[in-house]
Formats: C-alpha cells, structure tokens, sequence
C-alpha cells in the first residue's frame, strides 16, 4: 500500500547527516536511548550506511519505539536498506505499533488487512484497526473507514456511518473524502439528498486536483444541477479532468466542441 512508504521523521536535532552529528548521535544511542537509536538509523539511511541503519533501527524497534517499528516495517515491505522484501516481517512490526497506539501504523496495518499483503486477507481486522486509527484523528482512516461503510466490506452497510467518517476526514481536508461526501449527497444516501451541497463537496475536491471530481462538477455545470447552467465552467472542469485522462470526460469536452 502506499501509506506503508510514509514513515513519519524523527525528532528534527540535526539539518544534515555530517560526521560530526553522526558522532553525537552514536554516542546518545549507545547509551541506550531509543528515540535517538531511532534518529540515528534515518541519518545513516540517509548517507547509505544500511547495516549500521538497520543495527541501530532495530535497537531502537526492540526496545518499543513505535516509529522505528514502523520504520522496519516499510523496509520490510519495500525491500529497503538492505533489507529482502519480506511483507509478512513488515505486518509483524506494523502490529508491534500499532498495539501501542501507534495510529499510522493502525492505519498502514489495516490497509494490509484489505489489500492480504503478508497477512490473510480480513475486512473485520481491517475494520478494527482503521477504527483504532480513525478515531485518533488519522484522515485516510477515517475516509477508509468511511468507504467500507459506505460498500458494507467488513460491517454492515451504513450510510450514516460511512456520512459520519467522510465528514471527519473532509474537515482535514482530504479530497477524496470531499468528493465522497459529494456523491452521498448526490445521491442522498446517509443525507437528504442535496445537489447543491454535492456541487460544494465536489468543488472541494476537483480544487485539490482529484479528476474524478472534476469531472462530476462539469457535469453537474452542464445539466445545471446543484447550480445554475453554466457551460464556461463545465467546459473548464471538464479539460482539468481531461487533462488527467479521465476518459468520460474527454468524452464529454468532446460533445462540448462539437
């Protein structure tokens, strides 16, 4: 999964990997402190010396530092800093943070739960961890949470529910929690159905680049739904979806042309 490629950085002690702060964090490490083991195996990440990296990351991960256990668990899952790609290794310290509440990690684990990468594929896991993350505030969680709610994977389906995540989500400002917000009210699923809340949700969304967005909004401008007819901006929204390739609406620009 993506979110497994996004270890969070370390505590911001240095602006650059020079010897001289090597040597300091060497020292800090070897007297056991986790969070500067930790530090230290980012730094020699950095400047390419993995096996130390690793010695030091693992340390680190051994002795409970959540972030270091996420870390190895991307490397694990990457096949990164000398380490063999290895998926069930990476779900194994994913867990490891996750327990301690470690919320990308929840969130990282629950997508491996959906995806069956290194574990058995189990929407309710899948679920339970996403909920552990969501509700520490992580917005894809909470938009995933949302999605499985909305397509009853895992759970039952419940539109409220999947309302009530995608609007946690959307109030971070996560476009495709905006854009999924849209279509509920679109559709008046979870909602009283509203085109023109759908058109400000979509209008979120396709600001922040997302073509599926984009491409709903020239639709709704076009047939005049949720706003006024309004061929200037459907035609605009209809090329930045182009743009990105989304093939309805090159479709659509094309019948705008003809």
């Amino acid at each position: 999964p993506a979110s497994r490629g996004c270890v969070p950085g370390g505590v911001s002690l240095m602006t650059s990997p020079s010897g001289a702060n090597i040597r300091i964090l060497r020292k800090r490490a070897a007297k056991g402190d986790a969070k500067m083991q930790f530090v230290l195996a980012e730094r020699l990440e950095e400047t390419s010396e993995f096996a130390e990296a690793r010695e030091w990351m693992e340390s680190a991960a051994n002795a409970g530092h959540a972030d270091a256990q996420l870390a190895l668990g991307s490397w694990c899952g990457r096949g990164a800093c000398g380490i063999p790609k290895d998926n069930a290794r990476a779900v194994q310290w994913y867990t490891r943070a996750a327990e301690q509440g470690h919320a990308v990690s929840q969130h990282t684990l629950a997508v491996c739960y959906v995806t069956g990468e290194g574990v058995a594929q189990d929407l309710s896991r899948a679920v339970y961890w996403h909920i552990r993350a969501a509700e520490q505030g992580h917005a894809d969680a909470q938009h995933k949470l949302g999605c499985l709610y909305a397509n009853g994977k895992g759970l039952a389906q419940d539109f409220d529910g999947a309302v009530h995540w995608f609007t946690k989500a959307a109030e971070q400002g996560h476009a495709e929690a905006h854009y999924n917000l849209g279509c509920l009210y679109a559709n008046g699923e979870g909602v009283a159905q509203d085109r023109s809340r759908a058109v400000h949700w979509y209008s979120r969304a396709a600001a922040q680049g997302l073509a599926l967005a984009q491409a709903s909004l020239g639709l709704f401008y076009a047939h005049g739904e949720g706003a006024a007819q309004d061929w200037d901006r459907a035609v605009h929204w209809y090329t930045k979806a182009a743009e990105q390739g989304h093939a309805d609406a090159q479709f659509n620009l094309g019948v705008c042309y003809a």
